[in-house]
């Protein structure tokens, strides 16, 4: 590994994960503690109604990257099952055929928030426009190393064995590839993404249902 992938692809995948994890548990505390018990979500029924195009439309994006996310699980092995049913071949090909589509789509929808966010007269609370190009180098550079073919299936689980081993290194495939920018960057952005997560405002939307099941599990015995 030179300097860069190591502090990109080596390095940051660890920082991410801690910071992850850190950031989350610590929003979460803090919602829990500090909003309100009595906050009523009625107030806020009109507002999710007119705005119930654009709630559709981020949900339809976060299952795409959901499915994107299921389908980078493959770098860590399949399953017996799933290939007894469709078997290796069939398998490459089912996640040929819905990543390419997967990440055409992500581009076009981001793209499309990208130019909305640009025209935009007022800040978006939902997407602002660093963390949308972010999410944008993310696609971009997952489709081209998925488009382009620089690497196997087997150097990227080789790689991803030495992440979780603690050693973290690239297979002479990579290392020797001039692709291995393209991955090196790919990491380091979704690393940077995973790192904002928790600090995004879908921690706090999920803050707020958490602390509302809560709330509604412990009323009974309250009263």
């Amino acid at each position: 590994m030179d300097w860069f992938s190591f502090l990109a692809a080596g390095i940051m995948p660890y920082v991410s994960v801690v910071i992850f994890l850190g950031g989350t548990l610590y929003r979460i505390v803090r919602r829990r503690h500090t909003e309100p018990a009595n906050q009523s979500s009625a107030g806020h029924l009109p507002q999710a109604s007119s705005a119930s195009g654009k709630q559709v439309f981020i949900i339809i994006l976060l299952v795409a990257v959901l499915g994107l996310f299921l389908g980078h699980t493959r770098i860590f092995g399949d399953a017996g099952l799933v290939i007894n049913l469709f078997g290796e071949d069939g398998l490459n090909r089912i996640g040929n055929v819905l990543g390419t589509g997967l990440g055409i789509f992500l581009l076009l929808a981001l793209g499309y928030l990208l130019i909305r966010c640009l025209i935009s007269s007022h800040k978006d609370t939902v997407f602002t426009l660093w963390p949308l190009l972010l999410v944008l180098l993310v696609v971009l550079l997952g489709n081209y190393l998925r488009l382009s073919k620089p690497f196997g299936l087997e150097d990227y689980r080789t790689y991803m064995a030495s992440l979780v081993a603690l050693h973290p290194t690239f297979p002479e495939t990579i290392a020797n590839s001039p692709a291995r920018w393209a991955l090196s960057c790919h990491v380091l952005s979704s690393s940077l993404l995973f790192i904002y997560l928790p600090f995004s405002p879908l921690i706090p939307t999920l803050c707020r249902t958490i602390n509302k099941r809560l709330g509604r599990t412990g009323s009974p015995s309250d009263s």
